[in-house]
């Protein structure tokens, strides 16, 4: 209450206890005596009350406690986070200054206006202090909002001693627009046990940063490279990209969960990414060409190409023989080396096969994760090459000796005819 309502209570209070004198008198020993003291007693008690509440007016508000406290003001605002979801809590910090050069300003109650949109949920500022001259003073309260999206206007009240309060209303916005989190690259199609990498892109749609930001993948029968990745801070309207490595070991969905902080309040919004396996379109694939196949003392030679028909490069090519064949030295397994999309390599190989018709030639590389990845193709064992006529057994010279002697053996009985 100002000393003004209470000096205005004590009047009213006079008022009555001297409308008392004026009721009718009624007869009684020595009654006209005591009215008299009486009545002396209530006009001095009267008089005094009023120079008492006339300095405790004077004392609480002056024109010169009025004068200062309108130098007073907020000067700025903070809302902590600056745009809340329905039910966070924020931090509002009022910064209040004493314009004044060369007084102090004495205040003894401060308030957050709470409204059924925007509550209070810690205490007000009960007790007297001053702010210095030329000082900026904090004043800080946690409000808390359950209502819809929306701009809301609570009020800030501060109580001068010596004059008015001073009001200042502030907007609190209410947005539930959460961050978007999208797919930016990821393989056509999986295969199983084969690391793929995936980038995905956060961004923030709201009007004030967000912190914290945190990413995780998660997925039955999937490892995933990294499992967690810090982000930090995201600005307003700005986004960014993170990769992550996956190798999935069942069709199953991938959880791309993205944890944030708007404020001190935890949010998160996430994406399924839906995985199954199908043959993949860029990886190397070595195919086996121009064959050919030589007999040497039963041991057989088969030469060729590999060709990498893929998109990705094929690291360690190698070809070896499997069984019914047996590896023989010097070539049992033959290493081409890296092979680059549309670079191709020749190999070698020998070994022994009795019996067998045909031969299947094993193509192994890896890819760029260290997978090993094979593949066969059968060679039938029909000798292209001169190699086998060569070893064989060759009637050309005693069919040559043979002509020279005929030829020569008639060539004599042709001399010897002619001489007789």
């Amino acid at each position: 209450m100002s000393g003004l309502q209470r000096f205005n209570g004590t009047i009213h209070a006079m008022e009555q206890a001297c409308s008392l004198e004026s009721a009718p008198q009624y007869p009684a020993r020595s009654r006209t005596n005591n009215n008299t003291l009486a009545g002396m007693v209530l006009f001095a008690g009267f008089l005094l009350a009023i120079l008492a509440l006339v300095g405790t007016v004077s004392a609480y508000t002056t024109p010169d406690g009025i004068s200062s406290a309108g130098n007073v003001y907020v000067s700025s605002v903070t809302i902590d986070p600056a745009v809340l979801f329905s039910g966070d809590k924020a931090t509002a910090t009022y910064f209040v200054t004493n314009g004044n050069a060369n007084k102090s300003i004495a205040i003894n109650h401060v308030s957050f206006g709470e409204s059924k949109d925007i509550r209070l949920t810690s205490d007000s500022y009960d007790t007297n202090a001053n702010i210095g001259p030329l000082q900026t003073r904090s004043f800080v309260f946690t409000i808390q909002t359950d209502s819809g999206e929306g701009s809301y206007y609570p009020t800030f009240s501060m109580s001068f001693r010596d004059a008015d309060s001073l009001y200042y209303r502030t907007q609190v916005k209410v947005d539930n627009t959460p961050l978007v989190v999208t797919i930016v690259d990821k393989p056509d199609t999986f295969t199983q046990n084969k690391k793929d990498s995936i980038t995905v892109q956060i961004a923030n749609p709201r009007e004030n940063d967000v912190k914290n930001v945190i990413l995780d993948v998660t997925g039955d029968g999937v490892t995933a490279t990294p499992s967690e990745i810090y982000l930090g801070v995201l600005a307003s309207g700005a986004d960014m990209n993170s990769t992550f490595l996956i190798t999935p070991g069942q069709e199953s969905p991938v959880n791309i969960t993205v944890k944030y902080d708007n404020g001190d309040n935890h949010h998160v919004v996430s994406l399924a990414m839906p995985v199954s396996f199908a043959p993949d379109k860029k990886k190397a694939s070595p195919q086996m060409s121009n064959v050919k196949v030589k007999l040497d003392s039963g041991v057989y030679d088969v030469t060729g190409d590999i060709t990498n028909s893929g998109l990705e490069n094929a690291n360690g090519v190698s070809v070896a023989a499997l069984s019914p064949a047996v590896p023989q030295d010097p070539y049992k397994t033959y290493v081409i080396g890296a092979l680059k999309p549309d670079d191709f390599g020749s190999f070698e190989v020998t070994f022994k096969a009795s019996g067998a018709g045909s031969v299947p030639l094993q193509i192994s590389y890896k890819d760029t994760d260290g997978n090993v990845i094979t593949s066969q193709q059968d060679v039938a064992l029909t000798v292209t090459d001169s190699a086998q006529t060569q070893n064989s057994p060759s009637f050309l010279p005693v069919i040559a000796i043979i002509l020279l002697i005929a030829v020569g053996g008639g060539y004599l009985y042709y001399r010897r005819k002619k001489n007789q």
